[in-house]
């Protein structure tokens, strides 16, 4: 080992050859979020596979409520996982997993949704006429994502959340739909909790004007991340960890 890295290539097929019996009960025993990561750091890194499918749900939440995009969305946790895994030396006991990797998933949506405005900034020149008119097409020509779930109540929740201007859209998101506390959800988004509760209260009054009743009803099954997908992000980060040799959890004290 050295300069506080793992030495040894990671190797992909070790990786997925393990014992799923042994992780399915790890993941569902009294093991907390640390003691995977402190295992994971010492060198089991299959077990981290645990710590994503714990947080999946969460992570793909707050970057689509960021990216109002599903494929982005989950472009931007596979993106957080491996930020994450790469610097769970950074990662203190006193503070929470799930809090810490949401604050890694916001920041790398952000970038992303940056990264997307200057793309558009040079594709077409600010005031350009057809850049104006492209923006107005696409805005009324509905994704397929919307298609899909048109005549679905959750699909409405979905919409009436967009519509947020971005400051209450992350903190309902957090809040209503994921289920986190005040005091989590000021921690992921590093704001106070007087922002936290200010900003759902006032998301909460737009919603009520656009879905009334139906909102209670439909709040958490919206913006699902099924298993499917959940597979894909998990498979799709171990290839990335394998194929990089510069890719490995540093090793050390918390």
């Amino acid at each position: 080992m050295t300069g506080g890295r793992l030495e040894t290539k990671l190797d992909f097929n070790a990786l997925i050859d393990v014992d799923l019996s042994s992780i399915a009960q790890i993941g569902s025993s009294s093991l907390s979020d640390g003691d995977i990561v402190a295992r994971v750091r010492a060198g089991e890194t299959a077990l981290y596979e645990i710590l994503m499918r714990r947080h999946n749900q969460r992570v793909y939440r707050v970057a689509r409520a960021v990216l109002k995009d599903e494929t982005e969305a989950e472009d931007a946790m596979q993106q957080a996982y491996i930020n994450a895994f790469k610097h769970l030396d950074q990662f203190e006991e006193r503070a929470q997993f799930s809090t810490w990797l949401t604050r890694i998933a916001v920041h790398e949506a952000l970038a992303r949704r940056r990264q997307r405005k200057v793309q558009a900034a040079v594709a077409v020149p600010e005031g350009h006429p057809h850049g104006e008119l492209m923006d107005k097409v696409a805005a009324r020509e509905p994704n397929p994502e919307q298609q899909a779930y048109t005549a679905e109540l959750g699909h409405l929740l979905e919409s009436a959340v967009d519509a947020l201007p971005e400051a209450y859209r992350t903190v309902f998101m957090l809040r209503a739909i994921e289920g986190l506390s005040t005091s989590e959800t000021a921690a992921g988004l590093a704001l106070g909790e007087e922002a936290v509760k200010t900003r759902l209260h006032r998301a909460r009054a737009m919603l009520r004007r656009a879905i009334a009743a139906r909102l209670g009803t439909a709040s958490h099954q919206a913006f699902q991340f099924h298993a499917s997908r959940c597979d894909r992000v998990v498979a799709s980060v171990f290839a990335r960890i394998a194929a990089d040799p510069c890719i490995a959890p540093s090793v050390g004290l918390f």
